[in-house]
């Protein structure tokens, strides 16, 4: 599947996640500023200086057309991390970090 533009600043790659165009940025990754951090546009940009303010609303605007999928595709990543969380805490992976350093 090729990539399909959505608007002047968004497509879909052929995996079918929203991507800002020639920033190689995901969608996602800047609505997790704003609802992680609660950033404005204006801050967002100063974070990521390689972004437009055009290209941020432009995937805010995304975010908020399909506020569902990327809302339950969010909230499956944090399940994940959830998940993962006990085999990567706790006293052997310490044990296992110390012994890299050495």
């Amino acid at each position: 599947m090729a990539t399909e533009v959505v608007s002047n600043h968004i497509e879909i790659d052929d995996q079918g996640v929203a991507q800002i165009k020639g920033a190689n940025t995901k969608v996602i990754e800047v609505v997790l500023d704003k609802l992680a951090h609660g950033w404005s546009p204006e801050e967002i940009h100063f974070q990521h200086s390689h972004l437009s303010l055009a290209q941020i609303h432009a995937a805010l605007a995304y975010y908020y057309d399909h506020q569902e999928e990327l809302s339950s595709e969010i909230e499956d990543r944090r399940q994940s991390a959830e998940a993962m969380k006990p085999k990567v805490t706790g006293p052997s992976l310490r044990r296992k970090l110390l012994n890299l350093k050495t």
